[in-house]
């Protein structure tokens, strides 16, 4: 049981260090910050002897990943999904004194009411945003069982957008679900500040669990009272595009940031291969004005998996819906590789905004990314 400790201990206080190869945009850092081995030892293991002589673990833990991200009293807070060896995944705050390491969790894992009468199997992939209305919000995936399946059928299952709020990331209050037109809804968000007097929340609209049908795209709709969420004017705003990273389904990660330029948006895109789903991460620009419309969106992918950040538990995935704005303007980048680990990449909100404002958009054929080579070559001519 030492060896147990001091190597949870270790893995604590181990400093975490930028990677120098960088495309100048953000930078990566080496270690992941938050992994299974985070689980405090006290979650994992009887700790009395007489009751475990033998030192076994009681209660396996397989992931921490997807996690929601604010900044809370001067120290950088992380609402990690933590999947146990039973597959259940529940919600856990962990937190650092500087946002790339020394991440260690709570004492206690969150505690989220359920609905009466239909409690939550599943609940993960929590989102939380600093609203004005003076509440932390954290919107979440929260999965049941399809009542409609077939018997022999255990896997169908119905996702819709759980809803808590609180004011010490300690205490939650459970409020209804949120009600919309579409059947599923996964990866909701909602916006940090009113519009005309309304929430204004994100969606992703889908018909299936995993398929989106004849749905998907990010939609946006508004919230006359967040105890009773239903959405009205539901419209999507950034929608799936064939051959794109965003082909297959696309959904916001995180709240947006607030910059002189617009709204900076981070969403994570997926396409179909052979090797099954790849997902990755995007980014766009709305109005400051006029949420609903896109003003700026460069071509392809943002941010893709990098050598370890490919393998897990589910491969070749890059998630995020967490991400900190500090005051000097450097912004932390929470984000999860193939369902299992948790990272940190760093920008600023200058980098960002030129990042979105200033590179090529997608022209949506192989000829016009000839063209937008061409462009920039006979810009640089002379040059090189």
């Amino acid at each position: 049981m030492e060896a147990v400790k001091e190597r949870y201990q270790k893995l604590i206080d181990r400093p975490n260090e930028p990677i120098t190869l960088s495309n100048g945009i953000y930078r990566r850092y080496k270690n992941p910050i938050v992994t299974a081995g985070h689980i405090p030892v006290h979650w994992r293991y009887d700790l009395n002897p007489k009751t475990n002589p033998n030192a076994l673990e009681r209660i396996g833990f397989n992931a921490a990943f997807n996690a929601g991200a604010i900044k809370w009293n001067g120290r950088y807070v992380l609402c990690v999904r933590v999947e146990g060896n039973d597959r259940k995944s529940f919600f856990s705050i962990a937190e650092s004194p500087n946002g790339i390491d020394h991440f260690k969790f709570w004492d206690k894992p969150c505690v989220i009411p359920q609905i009466e009468g239909n409690p939550d199997i599943n609940a993960y992939d929590m989102r939380l945003i600093d609203h004005e209305d003076g509440w932390i919000y954290g919107i979440f995936c929260a999965e049941r069982k399809d009542p409609d399946a077939p018997l022999e059928d255990t896997s169908a299952a119905i996702a819709s957008a759980g809803i808590v709020r609180t004011k010490d990331l300690r205490h939650w209050e459970r409020l209804p679900d949120l009600i919309t037109n579409s059947g599923q809804q996964r990866n909701v968000v909602l916006h940090p500040e009113f519009v005309n007097g309304k929430y204004a929340i994100y969606t992703r609209p889908q018909d299936g669990f995993i398929s989106v049908g004849n749905g998907g795209g990010i939609g946006l709709g508004y919230i006359d009272d967040i105890t009773t969420p239903v959405v009205k004017d539901e419209k999507i705003i950034n929608n799936k595009v064939y051959h794109t990273v965003y082909e297959f389904k696309n959904g916001l990660g995180p709240a947006p940031i607030k910059t002189e330029k617009g709204w900076l948006h981070l969403a994570h895109g997926v396409r179909n291969t052979v090797a099954g789903l790849r997902y990755t991460l995007y980014m766009f620009m709305t109005d400051l004005n006029d949420i609903s419309k896109v003003i700026h969106q460069p071509a392809g992918y943002f941010m893709a998996p990098e050598d370890d950040e490919r393998i897990g538990d589910v491969s070749n995935v890059l998630f995020a819906n967490g991400w900190i704005a500090d005051d000097n303007g450097t912004v932390y980048i929470y984000y999860a590789s193939s369902d299992t680990r948790m990272h940190v990449a760093t920008s600023t909100m200058d980098l960002l905004v030129d990042y979105c404002t200033n590179s090529q958009e997608d022209k949506f054929t192989s000829a016009g990314s000839v063209d937008t080579v061409l462009e920039l070559i006979k810009k640089n001519k002379g040059m090189y």
